[in-house]
């Protein structure tokens, strides 16, 4: 597994995220949260295949507290880099010193649940998070409970102004060979201007990318011509569609590293093997940059979907 430095950390191109861990997640999942057993055998593939990164975050279900117990079980607490992120907080109604208190007490338990002395990445979980409240995160940092922070992102326009703060040292945004928008924007170029950390979420877009046509939802199917599209250049190149969707993000300069999650351990060796096969070449990647349109935000944000994770955000009446 191909490993690219940040810092004083090396992060695998492949991290695995663990919102599966935690509860039913996405609109492709039929396993269902797996049980601790099943958790322990897709680690030990992970640290097998060379993963050094997990992603979770607070509002993952039992995510922490599950990662927590594994990572002691297998040894792995003080050697497996783990990013979460923080509760998230109202986007109004908090004083700076209610999300001093929320954003602390959101770390401690992170701490606990994950039986860290200190979080190697924490991250606001909404940009708007981040521009409101970074501050309570750096203080944070300062006391020693995080090494380093950033903002998790759904839209390129709020991280072009996170990381133009030059406060965020890490940006999560999802991207995926579906979805364009941040790299027509040119966040990966601005973030290795800012020497932030970039990772890439949602590159199969919750499964959508990849599930049968048949079980695409109405509300998605405008996804449908653009998927046959990019069959068709994956069958000439002699690879899966999945192929071509890990490989075309791994091509992207400025991209640290990729966060994909699974429910099996067959499913992590699996990605293992295809995150093996490294970027694709620049004239097929260019073949698929021209193939993909700009699909509305009802596709590319499953914030807008019928089926989701809904999360409630903490106010201040709650510190």
């Amino acid at each position: 597994m191909e490993t690219r430095a940040f810092r004083d950390l090396r992060f695998s191109t492949l991290v695995l995220g663990t919102v599966q861990l935690g509860l039913p997640y996405g609109i492709a999942n039929t396993t269902g949260q797996p049980a601790f057993l099943d958790v322990l055998d897709i680690l030990s593939a992970a640290v097998e295949g060379g993963v050094t990164c997990l992603d979770t975050a607070a509002v993952y279900g039992e995510s922490e507290t599950v990662l927590g117990k594994a990572l002691a079980e297998l040894g792995l607490t003080d050697t497996m880099i783990v990013a979460t992120k923080v509760t998230q907080l109202a986007a109004e109604g908090i004083s700076a010193r209610q999300a001093d208190g929320i954003v602390e007490q959101s770390v401690l338990r992170s701490l606990r649940n994950l039986r860290k002395d200190r979080l190697d990445l924490c991250l606001f979980h909404l940009e708007g998070n981040f521009l409101l409240y970074a501050d309570s995160l750096l203080k944070m940092r300062e006391k020693g409970l995080v090494r380093y922070v950033g903002s998790s992102v759904n839209f390129p326009g709020p991280a072009a102004e996170i990381l133009r703060t030059g406060r965020a040292e890490a940006l999560q945004m999802p991207t995926s060979i579906l979805d364009h928008r941040f790299l027509r924007a040119g966040i990966p170029a601005l973030a290795a201007g800012c020497n932030a950390a970039l990772f890439v979420r949602s590159i199969y877009l919750q499964g959508l990318l990849l599930m049968p046509e048949a079980s695409i939802p109405a509300e998605q199917a405008a996804v449908i011509p653009v998927r046959h599209a990019l069959e068709s250049i994956a069958a000439d190149a002699g690879m899966g569609l999945r192929e071509l969707a890990v490989r075309h993000m791994l091509s992207v300069p400025g991209i640290t590293a990729l966060v994909v999650g699974v429910e099996t351990a067959q499913q992590m060796r699996d990605n293992v093997t295809l995150f093996g096969k490294g970027p694709l070449d620049d004239a097929l990647r260019a073949r698929v940059d021209q193939a993909v349109p700009d699909l509305p935000d009802a596709i590319l944000f499953p914030g807008t979907w019928a089926k989701k994770m809904t999360v409630k955000p903490v106010t201040g009446g709650s510190s």
